[in-house]
């Protein structure tokens, strides 16, 4: 029996699970999967992004809703664009085998008129950000006050956004009878208070601690002067050849700086900030996903909902003011089985907040140095010799590199 067969998914859904290649369920599907197909009650999932949390809910709101009414029976919100068109479209590959599905997805710089004509065709499963939501209700061009199943999927990253009187106001336009199902990385104030306003004795499950960073993740700091900042960072990202990385800033100002001082010292950078046009921000990911960027820099409120499964480090230019922000940053790499690696760059000043961080996150960082010229150039020869697979040429860059080090040893002495 295959094994997201044995968590009470039917035929439709196992087909469209193999075609994807899917072997096993995560931990929060086979919590979720089987609790919110059994019964009709609320639930809160606390779950670190890239878990597989879509397919969490995706799964049972797709096998409870019925595709032969045109009814909207389901509303998925999330925080971005971006994450409310990656949702829209993996639901629609899980839900292929259904004839007559529709979902839809209503989001801002897009027609509002195109998305509305897609809900009027008879949209059973609707997938939207708070804002555009908000404002067709208001048009009265979408009606929810039917709907069976509702989701606040990045729940703690919607709230950090401002969005908690939108929601607020969306919710009310639903009937009281229906499942609502929270998905969240963290568990802060505001989100329990979206619990028990719009709850009822939810069902809590939590895969790892609250707040508690992945065990694929390791944490590093590297303590510099505030004026060499920008020095380290570029060691950092030469000592790494193929790193595929975010680094985050905490302003739009500082984002677009560092990204335009990366691609001027001849690095494969782009900016990813809110004062980018949503065309410029969509050529921006396009671009990064794939990895025609090798580094996106970006601030917290743009990097909302970015979900790309193979980044390989997380760099903080800056440590965010919230150290629960920092979660979400580092849960940006480490996703989908694989490993990650999250790099702090720290003034004096700054070092206390490790502390604060190390206390949410359960974990502790290594403190690393810069490295050096003579690492750098290793790292780099070795990389070049890995991709060349050459045993002559391998030869040469060792005999290369002992010479260096003779002259390093040579210069020191000196």
């Amino acid at each position: 029996m295959n094994a997201f067969q044995k968590l009470g998914l039917e035929e439709n859904i196992i087909k469209a699970i193999t075609d994807l290649g899917f072997e096993k369920p995560s931990e929060v599907q086979e919590k979720s999967i089987p609790l919110l197909l059994e019964n009709d009650s609320d639930l809160v999932a606390l779950a670190q992004t890239g878990t597989g949390k879509t397919a969490a809910f995706g799964f049972p709101m797709l096998q409870k809703i019925d595709v032969e009414s045109r009814t909207t029976q389901g509303l998925i919100l999330s925080p971005t664009r971006e994450l409310c068109l990656q949702i829209t479209n993996e639901i629609k590959q899980y839900g292929k085998y259904y004839k007559g599905l529709n979902v839809t997805a209503i989001y801002g710089g897009a027609s509002i008129t195109d998305q509305a004509r897609e809900v009027k065709r008879g949209a059973q499963i609707i997938v939207a950000t708070p804002g555009r939501m908000k404002d067709m209700i208001s048009r009265r061009l979408v009606d929810i006050s039917k709907i069976k199943y509702a989701v606040l999927d990045e729940a703690d990253e919607m709230l950090n956004m401002g969005f908690f009187e939108d929601i607020t106001d969306i919710l009310s336009h639903t009937p009281k009878e229906k499942s609502t199902w929270l998905f969240s990385a963290t568990m802060p104030k505001e989100v329990s208070v979206i619990a028990k306003k719009f709850m009822r004795s939810p069902i809590e499950i939590t895969v790892g601690n609250k707040n508690e960073s992945t065990n694929q993740v390791s944490h590093e700091y590297y303590l510099v002067n505030a004026r060499d900042r920008y020095q380290a960072l570029k060691r950092l990202c030469d000592a790494n050849p193929d790193i595929f990385s975010v680094i985050f800033c905490r302003t739009k100002r500082d984002t677009q700086k560092v990204a335009e001082n990366l691609i001027e010292d001849g690095y494969s950078a782009g900016a990813l900030h809110g004062d980018l046009s949503q065309n410029q921000r969509d050529l921006v990911m396009k671009s990064f996903r794939n990895k025609q960027i090798q580094m996106l820099v970006a601030t917290d409120v743009a990097a909302r909902g970015i979900d790309v499964d193979d980044i390989t480090h997380v760099i903080n230019y800056k440590l965010p003011d919230e150290p629960e922000i920092y979660t979400h940053r580092s849960g940006r790499t480490g996703r989908a089985g694989k490993t990650g690696i999250s790099m702090v760059i720290v003034s004096k000043s700054e070092v206390r907040k490790i502390k604060s961080i190390e206390r949410i996150i359960k974990k502790e960082f290594e403190k690393k140095e810069i490295p050096d010229g003579m690492e750098i150039c290793e790292v780099q020869l070795m990389s070049l010799a890995d991709k060349i697979h050459n045993t002559e040429v391998n030869h040469e860059i060792d005999k290369y590199l002992t010479s260096i080090n003779e002259l390093f040893k040579d210069t020191t002495k000196d």
